[in-house]
């Protein structure tokens, strides 16, 4: 009976730091598994290399053909002043230098694009105006236009003479002085159909 007698721990088996945790194995070095399929290594530099073989261009023969097909060279531009041939540069004579410059006198290749484009927008407005314009309205449109006009002028006199006699109410009134007006406005536009023989239609 009691408890079992089981044997002590030392106390110089104690726990270490690290002690627990997992060790790598042993690094060993590297051997490659088939020595005979390597490569061999590159060979040394040598100490003297092999030189470049001489030019044997012939400089003479080449020099002298460059001469014989150059162009001649321009002499400076100069003046005389004297019976004997005194002979000064032009350059440093106070006159212009420009006015020996290559293309002087010439309009400029900028001017001359900006004139085409410009050219070519005028070209554009007057296309443009041209579908713009205003067409001339025939006679049978007109003839039926102011046979519309006429119509709805009577529908709204129509409606004009149903209204009550006496007027006591606003939308009454309201309604009445919207036909006068309505009224009024087609009145003008009949006389000015009538008038005027010759009608253009804007649809801008």
């Amino acid at each position: 009976m009691g408890p079992a007698k089981v044997e002590v721990p030392s106390p110089q088996n104690f726990l270490r730091k690290h002690s627990k945790e997992k060790r790598l194995p042993q690094k060993k070095p590297f051997k490659y598994a088939d020595h005979e399929k390597r490569k061999p290594p590159i060979p040394p530099r040598p100490e003297n290399p092999l030189k470049r073989s001489p030019n044997k261009k012939n400089f003479i023969a080449s020099n002298a053909m460059e001469v014989i097909k150059a162009s001649p060279k321009k002499p400076p531009v100069c003046f005389v002043d004297s019976r004997k041939g005194d002979r000064h540069l032009l350059e440093t004579s106070g006159i212009p230098k420009f006015i020996n410059k290559k293309g002087y006198g010439e309009i400029p290749e900028y001017i001359v694009k900006i004139k085409e484009k410009k050219k070519e927008y005028e070209t554009y407005l007057k296309d443009q105006f041209y579908k713009a314009r205003p067409k001339q309205l025939h006679d049978e449109d007109r003839q039926r236009l102011l046979y519309g006009l006429k119509k709805n002028w009577e529908e709204l006199n129509r409606q004009y003479l149903c209204l009550p006699v006496l007027i006591d109410t606003n939308p009454v009134k309201q309604h009445k002085q919207r036909l006068e007006h309505a009224m009024d406005q087609l009145e003008k536009d009949i006389k000015k159909v009538e008038e005027e023989p010759v009608i253009y239609i804007d649809f801008h």
